[in-house]
């Protein structure tokens, strides 16, 4: 009925162990306290056929109410099995958005149906899970009541810890290697005042400063399936280059150096799912494709000053 591709625990943990080993000793006995307590409890959204029926309605109960498919799992029970559950909602008593419609059936009719949610605005990126295929952030996702049926799941290709919630660990500490915050080389000359900047330059971060860190783009990024260890993927790449143009950082040369090699970077293949993902209407394509310029341009000019 709905298939995704999920990664094996121990090839994860192994991915995440890779990822570790760049970071600080302190954050990699974080994360690797954290595999070892979750390895073997968690899984990915899984191939399911078994659907059950929470409500038992009659056809003609059914007949005025949107029907509504949401992926259970609970992998710390060894008796469960992943599946579907049906609920049936009526529109005409619920919000427009799919978190409405969420919140109104484990609100209502379901309290056991666990997921992530905070501020119901598209700010802060907890929400995120796939509608019908598509993934996004459920606050700012309208019911496709057009459709017929509304379908949710986790993000696909990370690990599931109980029904739409997912586990984000790898994502968060790909995000932390980019050092995601402003670096200095020369001392502020007045601390009591801001470092300023031209409205020009200001206007290059426009795009880019909005990312909520929701994964909906990692997440729909072919290359980061397949390597959610080594790619840093589109996410964690569009905040690398948020820092690298910022016009008052004073380590651009050192964060190009540190995107270097075969897959933190080079693994995009400019398929562009993620720009058309992203539920905030950011291109981190395009941010990647000026980052990989970036570091080919200053490939080339080690080159030249190397052959002189």
């Amino acid at each position: 009925m709905f298939a995704m591709k999920h990664f094996g625990k121990r090839a994860f943990s192994r991915g995440l162990m890779s990822l570790t080993a760049t970071n600080n000793a302190a954050f990699s006995t974080t994360v690797k306290d954290f595999i070892k307590d979750t390895r073997d409890m968690t899984q990915g959204v899984v191939h399911i056929n078994n659907t059950e029926e929470f409500q038992n309605l009659s056809a003609e109960e059914k007949k005025d109410k949107h029907r509504v498919l949401v992926y259970r799992t609970n992998p710390v029970d060894p008796e469960d099995n992943p599946k579907f559950v049906s609920y049936y909602v009526d529109l005409n008593e619920c919000g427009p958005m799919v978190l409405d419609i969420l919140l109104k059936i484990k609100n209502e009719y379901d309290p056991s149906l666990s997921l992530r949610r905070s501020c119901r605005e598209g700010i802060c990126g907890s929400c995120s899970m796939t509608t019908n295929g598509k993934n996004g952030l459920a606050c700012i996702t309208p019911i496709p009541v057009e459709e017929g049926i509304t379908r949710v799941t986790p993000l696909p290709h990370m690990f599931v810890l109980k029904d739409l919630v997912v586990d984000m660990t790898n994502f968060y500490a790909q995000y932390k290697t980019i050092d995601p915050y402003l670096k200095r080389k020369a001392e502020k000359e007045n601390p009591d005042k801001e470092y300023y900047q031209s409205q020009d330059d200001r206007a290059k971060l426009d795009g880019l400063y909005e990312c909520v860190l929701c994964a909906c783009c990692s997440t729909s990024c072919p290359s980061y399936w397949w390597h959610p260890d080594k790619y840093l993927g589109p996410a964690v790449l569009m905040q690398a280059y948020r820092w690298v143009i910022d016009s008052r950082d004073q380590y651009t040369q050192e964060r190009l150096e540190a995107l270097q090699g075969d897959y933190k970077l080079n693994q995009c293949h400019q398929i562009g799912m993620c720009s058309f993902t992203c539920p905030k209407g950011l291109d981190p394509q395009l941010a990647i494709k000026h980052l990989m310029t970036m570091t080919a341009d200053m490939e080339k000019e080690k080159a030249e000053d190397f052959e002189l």
